[in-house]
């Protein structure tokens, strides 16, 4: 599954892919093997999410805007991550974009890099999902239903399901 999401993002983008890991760190690389992808790991994996994103916000490469997703989300599309950069980029750059249907707040976001050390500050629970949510002025949600941006596989029998849908050749 990482490698499929991976992939998407490398097709989406023009720059370069930093995948933070953390627990079973070792599989993943080996399952990303060959891509031309950075790999950052997170050595405070076990204190959840956001140090997991504190650790992608170091690790990385300087550029104008940070594309901030999960590995975990297997119906993304590549049109779906163009169709959130042009969202982004034809909207307030200045801004954090979020992709939202409804009031449910989706993923990839983009940030800009000029908040990067902004969503550092907080060494206590850095990242975005705090931040956003005590920021909504700096958020700008954009609505978008696509599936892949609010699907992901959290728990093992999420992982069960999406595989007997996949085998089944089913749209999950």
């Amino acid at each position: 599954m990482i490698r499929h999401v991976v992939e998407i993002y490398l097709a989406a983008i023009d720059g370069e892919v930093c995948v933070v890991t953390g627990f079973e760190a070792a599989q993943v690389g080996a399952a990303l093997a060959g891509l031309p992808v950075r790999l950052v790991h997170n050595e405070d994996f076990g204190m959840g999410q956001p140090f997991s994103v504190r650790a992608g916000l170091l690790g990385a490469p300087n550029a104008a805007h940070l594309l901030i997703g999960l590995g975990d989300q297997p119906e993304l599309l590549v049109d779906d991550l163009h169709a959130l950069i042009k969202a982004h980029l034809t909207g307030d750059i200045t801004k954090i974009s979020i992709p939202s249907e409804g009031e449910v707040r989706g993923n990839p976001i983009i940030v800009p890099s000029a908040m990067r050390t902004r969503l550092l500050t907080d060494k206590a629970n850095p990242g975005c999902g705090k931040f956003t949510r005590d920021n909504p002025d700096l958020v700008r949600l954009i609505p978008m239903s696509q599936r892949g941006f609010h699907t992901d596989v959290d728990t093992p029998a999420a992982f069960v399901a999406y595989q007997k849908l996949a085998s089944e050749g089913a749209k999950p």
